[in-house]
């Protein structure tokens, strides 16, 4: 997921007039109903117009740790007509009101990371013009219904919430980067509707299979690192796959990827995979991570990767083959792989320094 801007336009204007109060909400970090409902904590809310000095035409607002707890005193609806980007990170907002999206119909971006959000309801379905849209470090359990009625967006952040489902997608013809990572996912599923995907990140879930992924043929970036997966497969028609991460799995074998010969980024780090085998014609590899796993020795770098030209990275660090052989590790390697720029963290030509 790209990193997003942190600091508050709001910081540039007067300070708004206003009250102070106190509301109880659920805590940061409740994981069960039990806590959701039971444990709360209290947050300063800031009251008042915080935007009464800004124009009716503004297009981008950015209102990051405000200490905003309700859409209410922002007053947005006098932004409607011109209105694009609205970014309220870092909130304490819990509720989307339909009464305010409902007029905001020319929003392009909404970003609502880390706020207190359980379910968007229908707020969200007046905004058919949103192509971006972060719901990251929330609380919803479910993906909003209403972004069944969103054919304009491209990008859709969900990390961090407690997801358990993949549904709703089908419409989402126009998707290309949808982030689900953190979440309690535990199968690949609903996806054959996002004909456009290209990037699909799901990361820390509970994952155990790769499957029902056919559909996504314009897939480039593939993210389903810290899952329980133990085979590589599924992956045929990902044709066009250039960078795959698939760390702190349960690999044990390296296979299943004959058609992905676009393959630029591969990482299988931290599983349990006992040889360098099956990735001899994935000739456009750029950078090979495999480190932590239990690969006993060097035999079958050259066979493997001498050829891939395009080769500058890899890592090997916390195998057998480099614990075993801590002095000769580098060496060997360099000796192999004449091409690399990179053996794990540390740069080729600064090795060769080391040795002078």
């Amino acid at each position: 997921m790209t990193e997003q801007p942190t600091s508050s336009a709001a910081d540039a204007t007067p300070e708004a007039a206003g009250k102070s109060t106190r509301v109880a909400i659920p805590a940061p970090g409740s994981s069960s109903d039990e806590e959701d409902e039971g444990a709360e904590e209290e947050y300063e809310v800031d009251q008042g117009d915080f935007l009464q000095d800004w124009p009716d035409e503004t297009e981008e607002l950015e209102l990051v740790h405000s200490r905003i707890g309700s859409l209410d005193e922002l007053r947005l609806a006098r932004f409607a007509d011109h209105l694009k980007r609205l970014c309220l990170r870092q909130n304490h907002i819990s509720t989307l009101d339909p009464d305010v999206f409902c007029l905001l119909t020319n929003l392009e971006e909404l970003d609502l990371y880390d706020n207190k959000v359980k379910d968007p309801g229908n707020a969200l379905k007046y905004l058919t013009n949103l192509s971006v849209l972060d719901l990251s470090f929330n609380l919803i359990r479910t993906i909003p219904e209403s972004l069944a009625q969103l054919t304009s967006l491209k990008t859709v952040y969900f990390v961090q919430n407690r997801i358990s489902q993949i549904t709703g997608l089908d419409n989402l013809t126009s998707l290309r980067s949808l982030e689900l990572g953190g979440n309690r996912i535990r199968n690949i599923e609903n996806l054959d509707g996002l004909v456009n995907l290209e990037e699909l990140w799901l990361g820390k879930n509970k994952i155990t299979k790769l499957e029902n992924l056919s559909k996504l043929q314009k897939l480039k970036i593939l993210s389903i690192q810290s899952n329980r997966i133990t085979v590589i497969e599924g992956l045929e028609e990902l044709t066009n796959l250039e960078e795959l991460y698939l760390s702190h799995n349960g690999l044990k074998k390296l296979e299943g990827l004959e058609k992905n010969i676009k393959l630029r980024t591969l990482d299988v780090g931290n599983n349990s995979i006992q040889a360098i085998e099956n990735i001899s014609h994935l000739t456009r590899l750029e950078e090979l991570w495999m480190n932590g796993n239990q690969i006993p020795d060097l035999l079958a770098l050259e066979s493997e990767l001498a050829h891939i030209s395009t080769l500058e990275t890899l890592y090997l660090e916390g195998n057998p083959c480099q614990k075993n052989d801590a002095s000769g590790y580098r060496r060997k390697i360099m000796l192999a792989l004449k091409q690399l720029k990179q053996i794990d963290a540390t740069f080729v030509f600064l090795y060769h320094d080391l040795l002078d």
